[in-house]
């Protein structure tokens, strides 16, 4: 059989990618969604709830930078493939799960499988589209997908949840994934511009033991204790593993983190756009339908067509971002987003037990909105900041940066909750309890907004401006 080239197809591959990648987006926060309902079928504190989100999300941000040289290295469409197998045997596993336990092991796994589909996928649509239009244009597809997926996972979710129950949410991956493999082997792989690089194992070592380290601080340091010498062999631990990952790169002949690239401006701040950006959105995302579900008593249902209100506002946002960012300028869109976010999540700040949703639904809005107008353009300035033998890795940098402020945004929320509360959320919902899960909600929106400011500011200071075209005639004017 005469398979097809992808460069002569490029629309129809996105197509394919976009499909893939569908399910991994829809299933990330689809578990917010589930949280209640594995807590109540799986006996879960929320400590395990925070780990069952971020064992997903740590493995899946320690590994991008990994799977970007894989990529690199192996051929972006193989490694593509593998990761999109992983997902979707790694969802079976998750709906087979009988213990906490072992949903999280499967969560782990379903976050390494991921982080082999992101960021090459990204690389990809860059070699495919050199024209810097339709880049941007295929950029926007990709970001749609994610879009369209976050918005369609609470109502998807709710629904599935109350009628299905939780495992059902990994379910439905299975007949998406081999469907897309099926399409996937209709594509031939193309070489590429990128180089053989090596694969500084070490460096992924160092790396994941860093980021593990200060998480379990930041979820288990409520239960053992701070001062605790477990927190703070933790603490010191993170401290050692990062130096030494740093001073290993530093060192190695082909690093998965070239730190030469934060001599750029404009790159660095792009990461940290990117990392602020899904810090406080996901902060939302998680304690949200704990709130609606733990303190107002909603369904699951109920639950998903509430946060619809962020959702869809995220979906469209960014199917419309890339057209915003042409005729404002990257760095205006990111800065208009940043501080739209920002307000909307100090308006969050409001929600009591039992506030009405039409008193603040249009903060939902404000949040969804302004965070998607930040992604896609800071995805188009870091892209466009880097040679093209090194966007594999580039993109891996980016993605590692917006999931480390996944993680992050999801252990701090959950430790700031179980300070305001004293007690484990699955013993203690009496309505004491419900006013420290609002304190330390209230007090992670406000991080949230304070993070959003920050990247509005970085924006402004670190980015180009546009550069104005001269007319002929202003030109002759302005010669000596």
């Amino acid at each position: 059989m005469n398979r097809l080239a992808m460069k002569e197809h490029p629309d129809l591959f996105l197509a394919c990618l976009c499909v893939g990648l569908f399910f991994v987006f829809l299933d990330t926060a689809i578990v917010n969604v589930a949280l209640t309902s594995i807590q109540n079928d799986l006996g879960a504190s929320l400590t395990k709830l925070q780990w069952v989100f971020d064992s997903y999300a740590l493995t899946y941000a320690c590994l991008l930078l990994t799977a970007g040289t894989l990529g690199d290295r192996l051929g972006k469409k193989h490694v593509f493939a593998a990761g999109l197998i992983g997902f979707t045997v790694t969802s079976v596993l998750c709906a087979l799960a009988q213990s906490i336990e072992v949903l999280i092991v499967g969560r782990i796994l379903q976050g390494i499988s991921a982080a082999a589909m992101i960021p090459v996928s990204l690389a990809l649509i860059s070699e495919l589209y050199e024209n810097p239009r339709e880049r941007s244009r295929a950029i926007g597809i990709w970001g749609g997908a994610s879009a369209i997926a976050l918005a369609a996972r609470p109502a998807v979710g709710g629904f599935f949840i109350d009628h299905f129950g939780w495992q059902s949410i990994f379910w439905i991956n299975v007949p998406i994934g081999v469907l897309t493999l099926l399409v996937l082997t209709l594509f031939r792989a193309e070489g590429s511009a990128m180089r053989r690089r090596k694969i500084d194992v070490v460096g992924q070592l160092l790396f994941i033991a860093a980021v593990f380290e200060l998480t379990y601080a930041l979820i288990e340091g409520n239960a053992a204790g701070w001062s605790s010498v477990t927190i703070i062999g933790a603490l010191a631990g993170f401290v050692l593993f990062f130096s030494l990952f740093l001073w290993r790169e530093k060192r190695f002949d082909d690093p998965m983190l070239p730190l030469s690239l934060f001599g750029s401006p404009i790159f660095t701040t792009a990461c940290l756009v990117n990392f602020l950006s899904l810090f406080g959105v996901f902060s939302a995302l998680f304690l949200l339908p704990i709130y609606f579900q733990q303190v107002n008593h909603l369904t699951a249902t109920e639950t998903g067509l509430h946060m619809m209100a962020l959702t869809v506002a995220i979906m469209i946002a960014t199917l419309v971002a890339p057209g915003v960012a042409q005729k404002m300028g990257n760095r205006s869109t990111i800065m208009a987003g940043s501080l739209m976010a920002g307000i909307g999540f100090l308006e969050l700040t409001v929600l009591q037990a039992g506030t009405a949703f039409g008193s603040y639904w249009w903060a939902l809005v404000l949040v969804g909105i302004g965070v998607s107008l930040v992604g896609p353009p800071a995805a188009i300035v870091l892209l466009g900041s880097v040679p093209p033998q090194l966007v594999g890795t580039a993109s891996g940098v980016a993605n590692t940066f917006r999931q480390v402020g996944v993680v992050f945004s999801v252990a701090l929320a959950g430790a700031l909750i179980q300070f305001h509360m004293k007690s484990p959320l699955v013993s203690a919902m009496d309505f004491a309890a419900s006013q420290g899960f609002l304190r330390g909600m209230q007090t992670s929106l406000i991080i949230a907004a304070l993070g959003c400011f920050l990247g509005a500011f970085c924006a402004y200071r670190f980015l180009p401006r546009p550069v104005k075209k001269e007319t002929p005639a202003r030109a002759m004017l302005e010669k000596p």
